[in-house]
């Protein structure tokens, strides 16, 4: 069975992904692409595509509530990192929760992960 965020994508296409600017700078260690990202504010950028009323990250390559997938998963930002799924660890996810809800999608629950082997997707 799949990782329930390979079907979503709701995330990626409800918040703003703001980080501090060194992820983007590879002189510092960075990862995040910067040619994917613009500057927010003096320390912070952002995701392209995500500081709009209706955001939707320039990573995101979905169609949502069908399929899903980060385009820069191995390297995107620690604020994409630290939000998990609903249930994916144990517990509900407001995040996830309410990004899936403004899409028109269900919640998850622990049963959406019975049979998932991994608990991180691709």
């Amino acid at each position: 069975m799949n990782h329930p965020c390979l079907t979503c994508g709701a995330c990626c296409a409800y918040f703003r992904v703001s980080f501090h600017w060194s992820e983007a700078d590879r002189d510092m260690g960075g990862v995040v692409p910067i040619e994917l990202t613009e500057p927010l504010r003096q320390h912070e950028r952002v995701m392209r595509g995500t500081s709009q009323a209706q955001p939707r990250c320039v990573a995101l390559d979905a169609d949502i509530g069908r399929y899903s997938r980060c385009t820069i998963h191995p390297v995107r930002p620690s604020v994409c990192r630290a939000v998990p799924a609903s249930w994916e660890f144990g517990a509900a996810s407001p995040q996830c929760d309410k990004s899936r809800l403004a899409h028109g999608l269900p919640v998850l629950t622990e049963a959406d992960w019975e049979g998932v082997e991994e608990r991180n997707p691709p």
